[in-house]
């Protein structure tokens, strides 16, 4: 994992993630681009200012709430307007890698990858959402299950607001619950390991973009969630026993300490020093 950082921005890669890569600008004034083309699938939200962008022969103005979207290969321009200070995320995607979840959600182009017709967007949802994905890209807490599950459920609903396919449906019923309970089990079972989007979707035999969204649905959180909440159950249970915090965040499958009181902290809203000191007795 890397993050190449400036005063001004900075981005970010991860090796086990190779698909996707992260630009953050946060003063964009004195970034100005000639127009150019990526070979990437790209998207970004404007979070401050205002730019002129331009894309397919259009001039667009943007400003904070925007979500740009290019194709690979879209030539494009896009620069500040004088006078705001500009700001944004923008993320450049593997095509190779969208074009799978394109298959997954029967969003695809007879097996070819699926261009967007829109370049520009003002949807709060996206907004949102893309927001989140980006912060959880360069969360150093997040580990690759976070990030590809957060990944998947973006651009799935991406294709929902921008293709209106119907992707949501078929997701719910009995059938699903009790799939999604063995995938819970598992999570329960495995918690400790390195678990990846990969791994759940084959215990039931699903695709990952279905996982996402079904397990939501039947337990109310990502699977993501639901491993780290299982990770902290576990971990209380053993700073109760009075195991030390060190060998317990290591056990629970936690990166390291600093991680565990991070992460227990936010769901506890304790420190697992101070929550095992009050069950000495």
């Amino acid at each position: 994992m890397g993050k190449a950082k400036s005063d001004k921005q900075c981005f970010w890669r991860d090796a086990g993630l190779p698909f996707v890569e992260l630009r953050r600008v946060d003063d964009g004034r004195g970034v100005c681009y000639e127009r150019h083309s990526h070979d990437t699938f790209s998207i970004g939200i404007v979070k401050g200012g205002r730019s002129t962008y331009w894309n397919r022969g259009k001039v667009h103005e943007t400003g904070k709430g925007s979500v740009v979207v290019l194709n690979p290969e879209d030539v494009h321009g896009c620069n500040p307007v004088p006078g705001g200070g500009w700001c944004y995320d923008m993320l450049f995607v593997d095509p190779a890698w969208l074009l799978d979840l394109q298959v997954e959600i029967d969003a695809d182009a007879a097996g070819r990858f699926a261009m967007f017709s829109d370049t520009i967007s003002h949807s709060p949802m996206l907004y949102s959402g893309l927001q989140s994905l980006a912060d959880t890209l360069i969360d150093p807490d997040c580990d690759r299950l976070a990030k590809e599950s957060t990944m998947v459920s973006f651009f799935a609903d991406l294709h929902v607001a921008l293709d209106r396919r119907g992707i949501l449906r078929g997701v719910g019923g009995a059938t699903d619950k009790n799939k999604m309970g063995r995938v819970a089990d598992y999570i329960r079972a495995y918690y400790a390991e390195d678990v990846n989007l990969d791994d759940l979707a084959g215990v039931i035999g699903v695709s990952r973009s279905y996982l996402v969204r079904a397990f939501k649905k039947a337990h109310g959180m990502t699977p993501y969630a639901y491993l780290i909440n299982c990770r902290v159950q576990k971990a209380r249970h053993a700073l109760k026993r009075g195991e030390r915090i060190v060998d317990v965040a290591l056990d629970c499958g936690f990166a390291d300490q600093a991680h565990f009181q991070r992460v227990f902290k936010r769901l506890m809203a304790t420190t697992p020093r101070h929550y095992a000191m009050a069950h000495v007795t």
